[in-house]
């Protein structure tokens, strides 16, 4: 992997304040082992007249380079003591060239509106990591907090989603996430974010969204202001700390630019609180949830862990399995001890049209199956619908087995290590029927 650094001292003049920051320009050029390989994409860093190098600062990162006037807005807002001492990365999309420099590949669309955490990894391992290494001309290193509460990401457009998708899938990483005129519709299943909002459990973000209703770019994908407005009742809904500014605007950068600074002093205005994890009005997760109750690593005796795929309900008649290939469980019916008619029964979410990794499943006391895939535990009530996804604490590939005890979920994991967390549930109890939950 390639880089190039050039540094520029800017005095910058606005509205709100005088002061003065280094901007420093960066190159970054994908290697064939990088995530996004054989991109090219140019960044600006903004580095405040307040930060020292001897501590870490907050980060914002800006999706396709600096807009609303935001390195300006930070200067006022920092000198103003209304935001922390933050450094900036303002990062275009990549393109692939010829020797000529003709484009022959467009990334943006595949990198900023794709719903898994792809971008956010490669934010994580390859772009930040670099940024890190950068020194201003008079000395300082950039250090970079690592807290997500201390980390912001804002994006317009199919940069919004990019920003929205990089945190949700993350919340380590970003805590605090402002959407512009997001592209929550059906390119690459924006539209499907809002209901895994609905059916996850909350995470620790702080989340601004912005629209207006003459907003639609391309009516073929959908309209986007009801894109945006069902992503907000859904975050409302699940219990977010969020606020949405709705105007008769379009699809530009206008009304983002106008509210940026008020957006910017509500963002930061808990720092250096940690984020509160907000209570879902989700019926099966508001019941099993117990507030401050995570995850916690244990060590986990020596036994016979498979992995295996299949569950079998507590009085025996039903049995779940996983097909290859595909997103969906199979049910049979389990008579005489064979199992009959089967049928693809459990629907299972995904994140950017990718082929699930689904791991080893177990059945509660209520019935609810509960099984692990690449995009959370999932918990499937006994129509076969998922009503709860819950986010695990390693990868799901690590997983080899889930142990459901009364008011307690185990993961059993590789190199005999687990993970374990209380929810209010009942154990299955072999050979007792759960209640039915009829045809819903």
């Amino acid at each position: 992997m390639k880089k190039m650094f050039f540094l520029i001292l800017m005095l910058t003049t606005s509205w709100y304040a005088f002061s003065s920051h280094l901007m420093l320009d960066g190159l970054y050029v994908g290697s064939g082992g990088s995530i996004y390989p054989g991109t090219q994409r140019t960044y600006q860093v903004y580095v405040p007249e307040q930060y020292t190098g001897h501590q870490p600062a907050c980060l914002y990162v800006g999706l396709d380079g600096v807009l609303c006037h935001a390195p300006q807005v930070m200067d006022s807002l920092i000198d103003a003591g209304l935001m922390p001492v933050t450094i900036g990365v303002f990062l275009q999309p990549g393109v692939i060239s010829d020797a000529e420099g003709n484009v022959l590949r467009y990334n943006r669309s595949n990198e900023f509106d794709a719903t898994d955490a792809t971008f956010a990894h490669f934010l994580e391992t390859e772009l930040l990591p670099e940024v890190e290494t950068m020194v201003t001309s008079d000395g300082r290193p950039i250090h970079l907090s690592h807290r997500g509460c201390d980390r912001m990401i804002f994006g317009l457009s199919s940069g919004g989603i990019a920003a929205f998708t990089a945190a949700w899938h993350r919340p380590d990483l970003f805590g605090r996430v402002f959407s512009g005129v997001g592209t929550f519709v059906a390119m690459r299943g924006g539209n499907d974010l809002q209901a895994a909002v609905r059916k996850s459990e909350p995470r620790p973000l702080k989340v601004f969204l912005q629209d207006g209703s003459n907003d639609a770019w391309n009516p073929l994908f959908g309209h986007w202001y009801e894109g945006n407005r069902m992503l907000a009742t859904a975050l409302e809904f699940a219990g977010y700390d969020c606020r949405f500014d709705w105007s008769d605007g379009g699809h530009n950068v206008k009304r983002s630019t106008e509210i940026f600074a008020d957006v910017m002093t509500w963002m930061w205005s808990d720092w250096p609180d940690e984020i509160t994890v907000g209570s879902t009005k989700n019926d099966l997760l508001s019941h099993l949830l117990i507030p401050g109750e995570g995850w916690q690593e244990i060590a986990v005796p020596h036994g016979d862990f498979n992995a295996d795929l299949t569950a079998i309900s507590p009085d025996s008649t039903i049995m779940a399995s996983a097909e290859n290939g595909t997103n969906y469980l199979w049910q049979y019916i389990i008579n005489n001890g064979k199992p009959e008619n089967g049928q693809r029964f459990y629907w299972l979410h995904n994140y950017d049209n990718s082929t699930l990794k689904i791991g080893p499943m177990a059945f509660d006391g209520n019935g609810d199956l509960w099984v692990t895939t690449s995009a959370g535990l999932q918990i499937c009530d006994q129509n076969g619908r998922v009503r709860g996804i819950i986010m695990l604490p390693c990868e799901a590939a690590q997983v080899r087995a889930v142990i459901i005890d009364d008011n307690r979920v185990t993961l059993v994991t590789t190199g005999n290590k687990g993970y374990t967390r209380r929810f209010n549930l009942p154990a299955p109890v072999p050979g007792v029927k759960p209640k039915s939950q009829g045809q819903g």
